[in-house]
């Protein structure tokens, strides 16, 4: 025991508990294979559109001819074109065009005992109105959610905010002319009227990740606004691309700088959005490649990361946001071993919304925080997060093959196949 009286469990004592789950040899923590709780909420029909669109997902050839079609006809504002995109990929990925069409997701969400991370879809963004709209939208957001039990965290992208070539610029470290200075002034600005409003109603906000060549702009803005607001409680979370090979030192520098400067880091971990890109503009432009070279190194830094922010749950706020059960898995085990509650608001998993409901739910029902993350916002807007669920989740990580499964597992079951 340690000196919180507290067991003191090693890491290979939890690798091998997770190895013998993964084996058959050990009960799990929590059962991520029944499908009958992670379908439960859905009737027979959702299930079989379902099951119809991760069938249509599986194929890849049309995925990628799809998102290249679905965003020109998109942006020729083609006829009809929005409401089929409403009615099966976006009805699947999110939670409604407004705030108030997300409530009976919200709603259904919280039946299962599952938060709601909400997230207005807006990105990549150029001009300043725009900016102030995301600003706008998001504070909205928070206020909304404020109002809510079931809504503890707001996400926002800092391209929703920020125009890509200034952040390019900053990294770089081109020095700022009398027009950027103001510009990047008003970044500053909307973000910290973001947090000041996180920290006013009493909810946290998520700044995701984004590429490599503005993420320590990203990274600096973040933590200016962690230093500022998280004094007392968590209220800002950075986001940890574990795919990246200097995340899991950055992770550990993050930390100690926290611990140094008097304040709590927020951490929210995931594997990584943007493997393609990065290794093509690496390999154009002729530098290495800051992605891990293969999935086992990703996945090892990715339960390291775990390990580290379990390990100091007291004074760091994590998100275990993560499609893979090993990792979710990990996180159940540590919890559980080392008798640490089950519902510490320091220890949190997150899945995207439409997707890995054997894991949310699964961990919902054995009692730990879990949230779905909701985008919204009008169709036209979400398009480019859309395409990118459908393209990382088919051809890179196979996630579709996965889901696609599961419910058609759940279809047998019910006697529907």
């Amino acid at each position: 025991m340690n000196k919180a009286g507290k067991p003191v469990i090693d890491a290979e004592q939890i690798r091998k508990a997770v190895q013998a789950v993964m084996d058959g040899t050990k009960a799990p923590v929590v059962d991520f294979s029944n499908t009958e709780i992670a379908f439960a909420d859905k009737s027979d029909k959702e299930l079989k559109k379902a099951a119809w669109l991760f069938g249509l997902m599986n194929m890849h050839w049309l995925v990628g001819i799809g998102s290249k079609v679905g965003v020109a006809a998109i942006r020729l504002h083609l006829p009809f074109v929005e409401s089929v995109v409403k009615n099966t990929i976006f009805e699947q990925f999110c939670g409604g065009t407004t705030l108030l069409e997300c409530e009976k997701n919200i709603a259904r969400l919280a039946r299962q005992q599952t938060f709601t991370i909400l997230d207005y879809g807006a990105e990549a963004k150029e001009k300043e109105e725009d900016f102030n709209h995301t600003m706008n939208e998001t504070i909205r957001a928070i206020e909304f959610a404020s109002r809510s039990q079931h809504i503890p965290v707001v996400s926002t992208k800092i391209t929703g905010l920020a125009r890509f070539a200034l952040l390019e610029a900053v990294q770089r470290g081109e020095p700022f002319t009398a027009e950027t200075r103001v510009e990047y002034k008003s970044v500053l600005k909307r973000m910290d009227a973001i947090c000041h409003t996180a920290a006013r109603t009493g909810v946290a906000v998520f700044f995701d990740a984004e590429e490599s060549w503005i993420q320590d702009s990203i990274d600096h803005l973040v933590t200016v606004m962690m230093r500022r607001y998280n004094r007392e409680k968590v209220v800002v979370y950075n986001t940890f691309q574990m795919y990246r090979k200097d995340r899991l030192q950055f992770l550990i520098h993050s930390f100690n700088q926290a611990q140094e400067g008097g304040y709590r880091l927020g951490a929210k971990l995931v594997r990584g959005a943007y493997m393609e890109k990065e290794r093509e503009r690496a390999e154009r432009l002729s530098y290495p490649s800051p992605i891990h070279p293969n999935k086992e190194a990703t996945d090892d830094a990715f339960n390291t990361a775990v390990r580290f922010c379990v390990d100091n749950y007291e004074r760091v706020a994590s998100c275990n946001a993560s499609h893979n059960a090993t990792s979710c898995l990990l996180q159940a085990e540590l919890i559980h071993q080392k008798g640490i509650a089950r519902n510490h608001p320091h220890l949190n998993f997150c899945q995207l919304y439409g997707m890995s409901d054997h894991l949310t739910f699964n961990l919902s029902r054995a009692g730990f925080n879990v949230a779905k993350y909701v985008p919204y916002g009008p169709v036209r807007e979400v398009v480019p997060y859309l395409i990118r669920r459908a393209q990382e989740n088919s051809s890179v990580t196979g996630d579709m093959s996965r889901e696609y499964q599961l419910v058609q597992h759940e279809m047998k079951r019910r006697g529907l196949d």
